[in-house]
């Protein structure tokens, strides 16, 4: 089993920038494929950014690349979203997530544990 508790978010305004953070315990994070994924009102959950755990591979969604970075740090159980040039349509609830598989993946349904969420508001 694995926890995973999330913090950074807040209220930001256009152009500036938040890092997130997700803390994992319970299980061997450093062999944990680790995601990030949102949750606009009224809108499905999305993908954002995914790294493995050798951090050897990184995925992002096309709307986010050049703005967000994903990174982690296996001896702190942690994993990163560090985003930049933020725009009003970035507003979600931002989700860790981690699986097993050693593959990056844009699919949540694919992943096994999540956090609760952090809420990320950029104001125009």
């Amino acid at each position: 089993q694995v926890q995973l508790v999330e913090s950074g978010g807040g209220l930001v305004q256009a152009g500036g920038s938040l890092r997130l953070s997700c803390e994992a315990s319970g299980r061997t994070f450093s062999r944990l494929t680790m995601g990030w994924f949102r949750q606009a009102p009224g809108k499905e959950r999305e993908f954002v950014a995914a790294i493995t755990w050798s951090a050897g591979s990184t995925r992002y969604a096309d709307s986010v690349k050049g703005r967000f970075t994903i990174s982690r740090d296996n001896d702190k159980n942690t994993v990163y979203l560090q985003m930049n040039s933020l725009k009003p349509e970035d507003t979600a609830v931002y989700y860790c997530a981690a699986d097993r598989l050693s593959m990056v993946m844009v699919d949540p349904s694919q992943y096994d544990y999540w956090g609760q969420g952090t809420q990320v508001t950029v104001s125009s």
